[in-house]
């Protein structure tokens, strides 16, 4: 399975962007999925999952700026970044929750005037 984060790219404060993971595999269509990021000099972190059943969970941070959701059909996840802050900038990545795939290249979001 591959996964392969895309959306990424440069923002102002303030502003939004949304990503997208597609799985090659459809064993990414089962149980829960999650978008991780990883700041320079920083462990890489969940931000936020989605249960097969719709429900969603968001670290503190981000929680009433991200939205995950899903097309299991597509075996795609989005991540809908809006408000974004420079503290947000890091290298996006989506895997299951826990991650259990080998780790794609993710993508970069950089937060920055």
């Amino acid at each position: 399975v591959q996964l392969q984060a895309s959306g990424g790219g440069l923002v102002q404060p303030g502003g939004s962007l949304r990503l997208s993971c597609a799985a090659s595999g459809s064993i990414f269509s089962l149980g829960s999925k999650g978008w991780y990021r990883q700041a320079p000099g920083k462990q890489r972190e969940l931000v936020a999952a989605i249960t097969s059943g719709g429900s969603t969970n968001y670290a503190d941070s981000v929680k009433g700026r991200f939205t995950i959701s899903r097309a299991n059909a597509k075996n795609t996840v989005y991540l809908q970044m809006n408000s974004l802050k420079t503290e947000d900038t890091a290298v996006y990545y989506c895997n299951t929750d826990p991650p259990l795939l080998k780790w794609g290249q993710g993508t970069l979001v950089t937060v920055s005037s």
